[in-house]
């Protein structure tokens, strides 16, 4: 349905007329330049409707034909590349509802003027309303002028998908490239914007280098075991697991069936590890984890904040499930689970070394740096992006368990936390939207690069912000204590299951860094709450808005010719949209009231645990 929806888009997009695609002079607009510029902007948000439908449509034949039970061991498709099961198809219909509420951001304009008696259902269905939409709609924002945004969406989100269900080695490089290359689109897509050409170059070197790693691994997977099979590495890692235990124990029988195996088959455990080390550093490139973070920082803050919004969030998703699904069947030997002896399984646990331990050392270190650094941090998205590390680290603490109940708090976490980032982006990009009447007198504001396609990008801009609007500042601050791990939100309950399990496994030292680093953690977090509802705003009304541009709106009959009517609105009567307040609404109550409704989610993520452990 994606291919088929891009593909569609594409030739519409290729047939459309070339003369919409001029740019607009900065010295002077002629009517044929506005006209055409007007159609551009319309295509642009017309695309990414379209889009959202896809994503939609998509979702809801992902749900009807998840069978949780006919999937508990999966279905091969395509000879064996893909591997579709109830945790990728639940994940897949996670990441299209996340790309459709992030897309709305450019199919919606953000801004509407609301007079309340002017607003009634008779007004809205018999009459017109005329204003001066360019300036108060913010018609010429950046994020409109550009129609090929939701198709790279599109692709990266088709990467993202295919992913998360790739059985194969092959598979697994093309659909992570396919996720990339949309991602550095994405990044640099924004042409006038130095800043974003500068990040999104950033992130294509470093992304480059970390592919290198990825296809060094799957390079020497493929040259030791002789397949790129998944299911088949999973077999021979146990083999290689069989004749560790028995070299270890006195049995004769089993002796003589390993030394069987081992004249019979030609690879070593220690390589196989040693190339799955290889290839997750790759990986925690892609998910910007300790200590291959130095890049998500520097790319988060040049890019605008409508792409940081995606690159943050979806980017990650895919890659920590296929994570998910490797580390569990790569340390978890067939011959270890169908033998009775317990000390088999004891002694695997305690002695024997796995590849996924890397993951154990970048969790510990994501925790740490993604903590301290992230405590010096003045500007917002740099501390999101530190922010983002340590929560990284809490998931890889999780991965790493691998028990029935750490893959339970690995996928409620995951959920919650990607809930949690997308509200918390989509409130710092309504804020900017929400101080157009106002002016700011701090020179360092006035001074700040890119201030078009990112208005908010210093903590300190939103200083006294509950005094302005009151409603979007306790979102964000219900979303920050979420982030702290503040009772009874939902990322408390989150961080509780992490840690309970890292406890039920043993991992006392890594608990006590996880519970020191949450509580350093909760410092830059409560800064942010300071400044916002405790310092004085530096904001104040701008009157050269009402003298020169707004002054009022008319009001035209859709039935009588010329019946006109001229009203006049103040600055309290142009609000934020109506999809940005239902979002943002939803997306609070979800990680404010989780307390009332907590059985659907920890139902869903046991299930999955579940089948997962069984299969």
């Amino acid at each position: 349905m994606l291919i088929f929806s891009i593909l569609f888009l594409l030739l519409s997009n290729a047939v459309s007329s070339s003369s919409s695609e001029r740019p607009i002079s900065s010295y002077a607009i002629s009517d044929a330049d506005l006209l055409d510029n007007t159609k551009r902007w319309d295509k642009s948000i017309l695309y990414s409707r379209v889009a959202i439908i896809i994503l939609v449509y998509s979702t809801m034949l992902c749900w009807m034909s998840l069978n949780i039970e006919a999937l508990d061991s999966g279905i091969a498709i395509y000879g064996g590349l893909f591997h579709l099961t109830s945790t990728s198809q639940i994940f897949q219909i996670f990441i299209l509802l996340l790309s459709a509420a992030i897309l709305q951001l450019t199919a919606f304009y953000p801004r509407k003027v609301w007079v309340k008696e002017h607003s009634t259902i008779i007004n809205l269905l018999f009459k017109r309303f005329i204003y001066n939409t360019r300036q108060i709609i913010n018609q010429n924002g950046e994020q409109f002028k550009i129609t090929e945004y939701p198709l790279i969406v599109l692709f990266t989100v088709t990467g993202a998908i295919f992913l998360q269900s790739s059985s194969d080695l092959v598979s697994i490089f093309l659909s992570i490239e396919l996720q990339s290359y949309g991602l550095y689109l994405l990044s640099t897509i924004y042409r006038n914007s130095e800043e974003a050409t500068g990040g999104g170059l950033t992130y294509f070197l470093l992304g480059g280098l970390s592919s290198c790693f990825i296809l060094l691994g799957i390079s020497l997977l493929y040259a030791n075991s002789g397949t790129t099979n998944l299911d088949g590495l999973y077999i021979i890692t146990s083999l290689s697991d069989l004749a560790c235990i028995a070299n270890s124990l006195d049995n004769s029988t089993l002796n003589n069936t390993v030394d069987y195996v081992e004249n019979s088959i030609w690879y070593k455990g220690e390589y196989i590890d040693a190339s799955l080390v290889i290839l997750s550093v790759g990986f925690l490139f892609k998910i910007s984890a300790a200590p291959f973070h130095f890049w998500s920082p520097d790319v988060y803050d040049a890019i605008p904040t409508i792409v940081t919004t995606f690159v943050a969030i979806v980017a990650k998703i895919s890659i920590l499930i296929l994570l998910l699904e490797l580390v569990h069947y790569t340390t978890n030997s067939y011959f270890v689970l169908q033998t009775n002896t317990s000390s088999f399984a004891g002694w695997m646990v305690n002695s024997n070394y796995t590849w996924s331990l890397s993951l154990l050392y970048s969790s510990f270190l994501s925790l740490i740096i993604g903590t301290v650094v992230g405590l010096t941090q003045f500007r917002i998205k740099r501390l999101f992006a530190f922010s983002t590390i340590s929560h990284i680290g809490f998931i890889l603490l999780a991965l790493t368990i691998n028990s029935i109940e750490s893959i339970q708090a690995f996928i409620f976490y995951l959920m919650q936390y990607s809930i949690s980032n997308l509200n918390a982006f989509i409130i710092i990009i309504s804020i900017g939207y929400s101080l157009y009447y106002y002016i700011n007198d701090n020179k360092e504001f006035n001074l700040l690069k890119d201030k078009n396609n990112s208005p908010i990008q210093l903590i300190s801009q939103m200083k006294g912000y509950f005094e302005i609007n009151s409603y979007l500042a306790l979102s964000l601050a219900i979303t920050i204590f979420s982030f702290a791990g503040i009772p009874p939100l939902v990322g408390f309950f989150a961080k509780q299951m992490v840690l309970s399990a890292a406890l039920d496994s043993g991992y006392v030292f890594l608990t006590l860094v996880a519970i020191l680093t949450s509580v350093i953690g909760a410092v830059y977090y409560l800064g942010i709450i300071k400044q916002v509802f405790f310092d004085k705003s530096e904001y104040k009304i701008n009157p050269v808005i009402f003298e020169k541009k707004l002054k009022g709106f008319s009001i035209l009959s859709r039935l009588e010719e010329g019946n006109k009517e001229v009203v006049l609105f103040k600055y309290r009567n142009i609000v934020l949209s109506s999809y940005l307040t239902i979002t943002i609404s939803i997306l609070t109550l979800i990680i404010m009231l989780f307390i009332f409704t907590p059985k659907e989610w920890l139902n869903l993520a046991n299930i999955l645990a579940l089948i997962l452990w069984n299969s």
